[in-house]
């Protein structure tokens, strides 16, 4: 990998990004009665997309907003205008990213047009969402924030609306944890100018149209699993190569399943709520392939996971793939309303580097053109669901993660490492425990959230008695 090439400045982007910081200001003092700072960051937003076809749209919802007019249509404008400049510098660091790595992209594919219905529902989210964006980040309060109850009630019973649903009810909660907003000393403006932006480009009939998908049949090569686990939730995400059994040249593709869970199970503990949904992570864990048959797999390299469409396989060592296979691989687009530089989570394989520690910070310094170059590492995502540990990486000389972006700058987030230990190379995988674990840590984490549940269950339980 050249990573001398992602320190390496690119054109535009701070622009862009001063551009939605900007917008994002105005989202915290409300729309309803604009300064004229608020105007200033309005009018920068619709110069920053003057260039493009949504340039005299903005430009009007830029005018009307900042006059203390703006309709629904004109914060659905500016939405549409925030998000296509985080896509700019999404594709803008992506490009950079296949520099760098030497890789190659598919050809994009449009969705799948869905059923046009609920208008009404849209219509409503759209209208609290508006209501916000007058109110403003310090001018919520229980009253506005509650206005979103009624309508994620009636949405979630249908599963073409379930995903705005969710996102507006977690945006609410969070929201509602943070009334009033006058007394906020600090707030996440770029987080929630982001769910703000998504949601409002959700309620347009037609944005959450299903992905296309078509059928995949070969092997699938696991190299490492990613968790995001909070208090009532936790996702794990399998990142693998699939080899098509006709021969096409391999594809970087992800694998996901997603449960609710109690707070009290925590780490090593949500294995046991993951696992019976997905035997891809029994054999992650092994270190096997799986063999697909006509597996469901959408136009941005997301398998449709099911267990009656994929069975386990012969051991593949990720090592050897990421050796290997994954430099052979392409990559697949990523759809419009994805594009956004949080999200860029690439597979790569780094080894011949030295591990550089200051304090708790960790960088694997490279060669490239006779300079050293280092590369951030994000210990503090390493999942605290396996054997992979901070200490681990400072050990390594070989690792397979995941580059992302964030504040400025590329990182590597872990999710195997190989290290020396008496001459012999010895693997650590952070999804080593997906499967199920022998190690007294793994173990004994498993059997306490085991413990954790039944009291959960036996407590719920009581409760439907009574």
């Amino acid at each position: 990998m050249r990573t001398d090439l992602l320190t390496e400045p690119m054109a535009g982007l701070d622009e862009a990004l001063a551009a939605v910081d900007g917008f994002d200001r105005t989202l915290v003092g409300g729309l309803l009665r604009p300064q004229p700072a608020q105007a200033a960051d309005l009018n920068q937003l619709a110069c920053a997309v003057a260039g493009t076809p949504l340039a005299s749209r903005v430009a009007e919802a830029a005018d009307k907003a900042a006059a203390g007019a703006a309709s629904e249509d004109h914060f659905v404008a500016l939405a549409a205008a925030r998000t296509a400049l985080l896509g700019s510098v999404h594709d803008a660091l992506m490009t950079r990213v296949d520099e760098v790595i030497g890789r190659t992209r598919g050809e994009a594919t449009a969705s799948t047009p869905g059923e046009r219905h609920m208008v009404n529902l849209l219509a409503a989210a759209r209208s609290w969402l508006c209501d916000l964006a007058r109110a403003g980040w310090q001018g919520i309060d229980h009253e506005v924030v509650s206005a979103s109850a009624q309508v994620v009630s009636s949405m979630l019973p249908d599963p073409s609306l379930r995903r705005l649903a969710t996102l507006l009810d977690g945006f609410a909660a969070e929201l509602a944890a943070s009334c009033p907003g006058a007394a906020l000393k600090r707030m996440p403006v770029r987080r929630w100018g982001d769910v703000w932006s998504r949601a409002m480009l959700l309620t347009v009939p037609g944005a959450a149209d299903a992905p296309t998908t078509a059928p995949a049949t070969g092997r699938l090569l696991p190299l490492g699993v990613d968790v995001h686990e909070h208090a009532t939730a936790a996702q794990a995400q399998v990142h693998a190569v699939f080899e098509p059994a006709d021969g096409s040249a391999p594809r970087l593709v992800r694998a996901s399943v997603s449960v609710p869970k109690p707070d009290t199970v925590v780490g090593a503990g949500v294995w046991q709520l993951l696992r019976p949904h997905m035997s891809l992570l029994a054999a992650a864990g092994e270190g096997r392939s799986m063999e697909l048959h006509a597996m469901p797999i959408t136009a941005e390299g997301d398998l449709i996971w099911s267990d009656e469409q994929g069975r386990p396989g012969e051991p593949a060592d990720p090592f050897a793939t990421a050796r290997v296979v994954l430099p052979t691989a392409t990559a697949a687009h990523t759809a419009p309303l994805h594009r956004h530089p949080a999200g860029i989570a690439v597979p790569v394989f780094l080894e011949g580097y030295a591990v550089h520690k200051d304090g708790d910070v960790l960088t694997f310094n490279t060669a490239g053109h006779g300079h050293g170059h280092g590369l951030a590492v994000e210990a503090d995502r390493v999942p605290t669901t396996g054997p992979l540990t901070p200490e681990a990486v400072a050990l390594s000389n070989a690792c397979i993660g995941l580059l992302r972006w964030d504040t400025g700058a590329f990182s590597v987030q872990p999710l195997a490492v190989e290290t020396t230990v008496r001459k012999k190379a010895v693997a650590v995988h952070a999804g080593a425990w997906a499967g199920g674990t022998a190690d007294k840590t793994g173990a004994k984490a498993e059997k306490a959230a085991t413990e954790a549940v039944a009291v959960l269950r036996e407590r719920a339980g009581r409760l439907l008695r009574k």
